[in-house]
C-alpha cells in the first residue's frame, strides 16, 4: 500500500475474540457492577458517569438502583453507551489486577504489531470500548503488556464507528492524511466509513467465518496484511 504512516485497529472481531468480551467481560461487569457502584459511590468520575448515564436515558433525579438498573439493561442490550463503557472500563480493571483473566490476542496480533512498530509505522486503536477499558486489553494480554507498541487510543467519544467524520477526526488528531492511515475492521460499515474518509481499508475475517466479499481487500489474519 502507497505511503502507508499508521495502522488504526479495531479490537472485537480483529485483534481479540468476541467470544472473550461477550462470555468473559460482560459477564463479569455485570455481575460485580450493583457492588462496585455502592461501593465507589463517592468516587467523582464514577459520579460523572452515573449522571451521564441518567442524563442519556433522560431519567430526572433518578435513584441510584434506578441507575444500576438501566446500566444491567444497557449491557444486556449491548448498548453502546459511553457512560456504560466508561464504568465497565473501572470494573473490568479490577477484574484484571485481581488475574481473574487475561486478555485474549488471537495468536499472530502480538508480533505483527511489534513487527509494524519495528517498521516504524505509528499504531492506533479505536473501539467502541472505552479507552481506559482499551489500555487493560492490550495491557493485560495473554501475551504480555503490548500498549508500548502503541501511540494512541480512540473511542464513542471522538465519535461513532460507522460514521465518516469519526475517522477523519482521528486522521487530524494523529496529524496524517487520511490517505496514510490503515484502518483495520471485521465490521463492513465500519470499513465503510473510513474508506469514505479517505483511509485505506482491510476487512477481517476470522476464521471459521466463509471470506464474502465486502467490497474491502479481506484477510484470515494480520499475517496476511502488508502495509
Amino acid at each position: 500500500m502507497p505511503d502507508i504512516r499508521a495502522v488504526l485497529t479495531d479490537i472485537e472481531g480483529t485483534t481479540s475474540s468476541i467470544d472473550f468480551v461477550k462470555d468473559v467481560l460482560f459477564p463479569f461487569a455485570r455481575q460485580h457492577l450493583p457492588a462496585f457502584v455502592e461501593t465507589h459511590a463517592d468516587d467523582p468520575e464514577v459520579q460523572h458517569w452515573l449522571h451521564e448515564a441518567a442524563k442519556d436515558a433522560g431519567l430526572v433525579e433518578a435513584s441510584r438502583t434506578e441507575v444500576i438498573d438501566l446500566l444491567i439493561r444497557w449491557i444486556d442490550e449491548d448498548r453502546k453507551a459511553t457512560p456504560l463503557k466508561a464504568l465497565q472500563g473501572m470494573i473490568w480493571r479490577e477484574g484484571y489486577e485481581s488475574k481473574a483473566y487475561v486478555s485474549h490476542m488471537y495468536p499472530e496480533v502480538a508480533a505483527r504489531l511489534q513487527a509494524w512498530h519495528d517498521q516504524g509505522l505509528k499504531l492506533y486503536v479505536y473501539s467502541s470500548g472505552s479507552v481506559p477499558a482499551q489500555k487493560l486489553m492490550f495491557g493485560y494480554s495473554e501475551h504480555g503488556d503490548l500498549t508500548p507498541l502503541f501511540s494512541g487510543y480512540f473511542d464513542t467519544q471522538t465519535g461513532h464507528k460507522r460514521e465518516v467524520e469519526s475517522y477523519r477526526r482521528i486522521a487530524e488528531a494523529i496529524g496524517l492524511a487520511p490517505a496514510q492511515v490503515l484502518f483495520l475492521s471485521d465490521i463492513r460499515e465500519e470499513l465503510d466509513a473510513a474508506r469514505a474518509a479517505g483511509m485505506h481499508t482491510t476487512h477481517l475475517v476470522r476464521p471459521p467465518l466463509p471470506m464474502a466479499d465486502a467490497g474491502h481487500p479481506a484477510v484470515a489474519d494480520f499475517n496476511a496484511i502488508q502495509p
